[in-house]
Parts: C-alpha cells; sequence; structure tokens
C-alpha cells in the first residue's frame, strides 16, 4: 500500500536508539524512551503561506531526521508503525 501525505505532511518511521549504554548495560524495553531519530518514508507536495503562495517541501524521503519527543501523530498502515507530522515539527536533518 502506498500513502501519500497532503499539504507539508511527512511520514516518519522512527528509528530504533542503542539498547545499550556506553558502559555496557542493557536497557530494558520498559526504561527506553520512544526514539525522537527517524527516515523520512514519504513527504507531500508543500503547503501555502499567509499570501497563498506555494512553498515547496525542504525535506526529502530517506533523510534522517530529529523531531521533537512528542510530535506528530502516530498510524499503523500496511502493519507498520509510522508518524505523520508537518515539516515545521521536524527539528533538523541528521547529516553524515
Amino acid at each position: 500500500m502506498k500513502f501519500r501525505p497532503l499539504s507539508d505532511r511527512v511520514v516518519i518511521r522512527r528509528v530504533e536508539e542503542e539498547s545499550k549504554t556506553a558502559g555496557g548495560l542493557i536497557i530494558p524495553d520498559t526504561a527506553k524512551e520512544k526514539p525522537s531519530q527517524g527516515i523520512v518514508v514519504s513527504v507531500g507536495p508543500g503547503g501555502r503561506d499567509e499570501n497563498g503562495h506555494e512553498v515547496k517541501m525542504t525535506l526529502k524521503e530517506n533523510d534522517r531526521v530529529l523531531f521533537g519527543k512528542w510530535a506528530g501523530t502516530e498510524v499503523k498502515i500496511a502493519g507498520e508503525d509510522l508518524l505523520i507530522m508537518r515539516e515545521a515539527d521536524v527539528l533538523g536533518v541528521i547529516e553524515e
């Protein structure tokens, strides 16, 4: 199933963080926080500013991004847990 977000929304797949500390201790699943990094799966066509001019998206598919802890709406699409959020909720792109 393909899903295309509307307006200035993006679909993000969370990236799981390491389950060990720097000292080698294993963190149990119940103590882990939800990861705030993800990979952009799909982007919408863009939004409009207050004057009605089209604003193009700066994110693209496969960008690794950082977002706020409570940002976005969790959805399940084709059996996969994803997040849908506005591009403005993304804090930045992680470049490696």
